[in-house]
């Protein structure tokens, strides 16, 4: 059987790949409670304790409706809180709560493990090499 074309597509195979990597994360992710899209926003914050929402929003790849969404659940799951520190302008700082870097931590593992199952067979170099032409598609579709 042949394959076609647009299945051998860069695009076509990086879509491919982003979908059997969410799916694995969030099989994954189970044990620890959380779902790869709220991972993303507990990763993001732990990295980036003083972003905006909307920078949240654009580092999780999501809309800012979307992230208040899966702010409002990390909430009430007691993984995120308010920052006691003044707001800027309208909006108010959010920080990981101590369950919340805990679940960070473990959830940190459990995404390292799909992605190490992910490049499993790829040599340090091809690794290096995966990732800089990555960097570089997402490099060249951003400054278009």
């Amino acid at each position: 059987m042949t394959v076609p074309e647009i299945e051998l597509a860069a695009g076509y195979l990086v879509k491919r790949v982003q979908h059997s990597f969410r799916r694995h994360s969030d099989a994954a992710l189970q044990a620890v409670g959380v779902s790869m899209a709220q991972y993303a926003v507990l990763r993001a914050l732990a990295d980036h304790p003083d972003a905006s929402a909307a920078e949240l929003a654009r580092l999780c790849f999501v809309t800012r409706q979307s992230l208040g969404d899966v702010l409002a659940v990390l909430r009430t799951a007691g993984l995120v809180e308010t920052a006691d520190v003044p707001p800027r302008g309208r909006a108010q700082a959010l920080q990981l709560t101590a369950k919340g870097r805990a679940a960070v931590t473990s959830a940190d593992q459990a995404v390292k493990a799909v992605d190490a199952a992910m490049t499993e067979g790829l040599s340090k170099a091809d690794r290096r090499q995966l990732t800089a032409m990555l960097t570089r598609c997402a490099e060249n579709l951003e400054s278009c």
